[in-house]
C-alpha cells in the first residue's frame, strides 16, 4: 500500500463511525505518493583524522627557504619552526627583505643549504595558527555614496603584531650579523635568466 497524505485514526468496523482525517499542519512537509527505488542509507561518519603533511628533510628550523608563489614570491625567508596545522612560519625578516612573521605552504618553498641558528631566537607565545586568522566582520548593507565610494583605507598591522615583529628581528638581525654577506644574500631577490636550468641548481 502507498502512504497516505493524511494519517488515520484507528476504527472498528462495527463501531459505526466515520473515518476522521487530520490536517497537514501549515509548513509541514507533504508526504510522498512513492517509495524510493532504492534504499538510501545514512553516511557513516569518517573516522580518518587529517594529519599535517610530512615534512621534507631539507626543512628545518633556521633553513633560509626561497618563496615560489604569492606577493613575496622570489624572496628568500627564514624559517622559524612548524606550526601544529603543518604550515611553516617564516620572516624576512622584515627589517632585510620587507617579509613579515606569515604562514607558508611547504609546497611552495625551496629549501636552501644555508642555516642560519635561530636556537636562540624565542618567538612569542602567542604566535600560532590563530594568531594568523582575520577577524570576522558583520556585513553590512552599504548606501549608494558608499559603494561608489569605495573600500576604506587597509588596516595596518596591530601594535602588537609590530612588538611581535621587532622582537623576533632583532633576535634574528644579531645571527645575521655574524655571517659575511648573509645580510645581502637574504635580500637579492631569487630569479631565473634564460639558459639556468633548476633541476641542475643547488641551492
Amino acid at each position: 500500500p502507498h502512504p497516505s497524505h493524511a494519517s488515520q485514526s484507528p476504527i472498528e468496523p462495527s463501531a459505526g463511525k466515520r473515518m476522521v482525517v487530520e490536517k497537514r499542519a501549515k509548513g509541514e512537509a507533504r508526504a510522498s505518493r512513492f517509495y524510493p527505488a532504492y534504499d538510501v542509507k545514512p553516511k557513516a561518519k569518517s573516522a580518518l583524522v587529517a594529519k599535517p603533511p610530512k615534512l621534507r628533510s631539507s626543512l628545518t628550523p633556521g633553513t633560509v627557504l626561497i618563496m615560489l608563489a604569492g606577493r613575496f614570491r622570489g624572496k628568500r625567508v627564514v624559517m622559524l619552526k612548524v606550526l601544529e596545522s603543518g604550515l611553516l612560519l617564516v620572516t624576512g625578516p622584515f627589517e632585510v627583505n620587507g617579509v613579515p612573521l606569515r604562514r607558508v605552504n611547504a609546497a611552495y618553498v625551496i629549501g636552501t643549504s644555508t642555516k642560519i641558528d635561530v636556537s636562540g631566537v624565542e618567538l612569542p607565545e602567542t604566535v600560532c595558527d590563530a594568531y594568523f586568522k582575520r577577524p570576522k566582520e558583520e556585513k553590512k548593507k552599504k548606501t549608494a555614496d558608499e559603494f561608489f565610494a569605495g573600500d576604506d583605507e587597509h588596516e595596518g598591522p596591530s601594535d602588537e603584531r609590530k612588538a611581535d615583529q621587532a622582537k623576533v628581528d632583532a633576535a634574528l638581525m644579531t645571527k645575521i650579523d655574524e655571517v659575511p654577506m648573509l645580510k645581502a644574500y637574504l635580500g637579492a631577490l631569487f630569479t631565473l635568466t634564460k639558459g639556468m636550468k633548476p633541476h641542475e641548481m643547488k641551492f
